[in-house]
C-alpha cells in the first residue's frame, strides 16, 4: 500500500482535534506507525492534531473508529473523536442524519446520533470512581477524584482554573505513583459562566483544547462532591461547551463535531525529520 496522496479528513471537537483516515476498504498498514502518527499531528510540518483516527468498517454495528494519541499509543477510548466520527459517519453517507446508531470503539459498542443539534454519543461507564482519591494539594486546589471513563482520569477541584500551571502540575500528577498506567488529569472550578475545566492528555502529554471523557468524570466527580442531579454542562478551555448526561444506559456526551477540511496526503514520513 502507498500512503501517498491518502484521502484525510480534519476535524475538530470543541478545539480537540483529529486526523481522520479512510481504513474501510485500504487497510491502515504503515500509517498506522508511530513515526507516521506523529508527522501527521506535527502542526508545523504535518496536518496538526491532537490525535488520528482511522474509520472503519463493522460487520456487527455501523463503523468502527481506532483512536491513537499523539505519541503514536492507541487510546482505549476518546470522547471527541467519537463525537468527530458522528459527524463523518454522516458525511459519507454511512449513516444517515436524525438516526440513532451503534459504532464500535476500542472501549466497546457505544450509541451514536446525528440529530439537526450536533452529535451525541453514549460514554463507556463510569467505573473505579473514588471521589476521595489520596493526593497531595497544592495552593488553590480543594480535592481531588479518581474515576476511569473507557480511559483514566484524576479531576481536581480548584478555586480557579485560570490560575493553575496546567503543564507542570498536570504532568506531576499524570505520573502520580498509585496510577502505573497514568492518567489523564482534569482541573475545574465554576467561573462566572458555570463550570469551566482544563485537560492535560496522556498521550498528548500537553493540555489540549478539550476532552470528551474528561468532561464525564469530571462531572461524575461534581455530582458525588456536589449532589448535583440532571444534565452538568461544562465550558471547555477553547470556549465550547460539552454536555454530560446520566441516564439508566449510562452517560452521553453532546458537543462540536466540526469537519474543518479535506485533503490529501503527500510526504509525511520525511516530514517526520531525522
Amino acid at each position: 500500500m502507498n500512503w501517498e496522496r491518502r484521502p484525510f479528513w480534519k476535524l475538530t471537537g470543541s478545539g480537540n482535534d483529529f486526523v481522520f483516515l479512510d481504513a474501510r476498504d485500504e487497510p491502515a498498514g504503515p500509517l498506522e506507525t508511530a513515526e507516521v502518527i506523529g508527522a501527521l499531528c506535527d502542526r508545523r510540518r504535518g496536518v496538526g492534531a491532537d490525535g488520528v483516527v482511522f474509520f472503519e468498517r463493522d460487520a456487527e454495528v455501523a463503523y468502527g473508529i481506532r483512536y491513537f494519541n499523539r505519541d503514536g499509543s492507541l487510546a482505549e477510548f476518546c470522547g471527541n473523536a467519537s463525537l468527530c466520527s458522528v459527524t463523518l459517519a454522516g458525511e459519507l453517507g454511512v449513516v444517515t442524519p436524525g438516526s440513532s446508531f451503534r459504532f464500535r470503539t476500542s472501549s466497546g459498542v457505544i450509541a451514536g446520533r446525528l440529530g439537526p443539534g450536533g452529535p451525541r454519543v453514549g460514554m463507556p461507564p463510569v467505573s473505579e470512581a473514588d471521589p476521595a482519591f489520596e493526593a497531595a494539594l497544592e495552593a488553590g486546589e480543594a480535592r481531588v477524584g479518581y474515576a476511569r471513563v473507557g480511559v483514566p482520569h484524576l479531576v481536581v477541584a480548584c478555586a480557579a482554573v485560570g490560575d493553575v500551571d496546567v503543564p507542570r502540575r498536570g504532568r506531576e500528577l499524570r505520573y502520580h505513583p498509585a496510577l502505573p498506567a497514568g492518567a489523564n488529569v482534569n482541573f475545574v472550578a465554576r467561573g462566572d459562566r458555570g463550570w469551566t475545566y482544563r485537560t492535560y492528555e496522556r498521550g498528548v502529554e500537553e493540555e489540549t483544547l478539550a476532552c470528551g471523557s474528561g468532561s464525564v468524570a469530571t462531572a461524575a466527580m461534581l455530582r458525588a462532591w456536589e449532589g448535583f442531579q440532571g444534565p452538568i454542562a461544562l465550558i471547555t478551555r477553547s470556549g465550547a461547551v460539552l454536555e454530560v448526561g446520566f441516564g439508566p444506559d449510562g452517560p452521553t456526551l453532546a458537543g462540536e463535531g466540526r469537519l474543518v477540511f479535506e485533503g490529501r496526503l503527500w510526504d509525511v514520513v520525511s516530514a517526520a525529520g531525522p
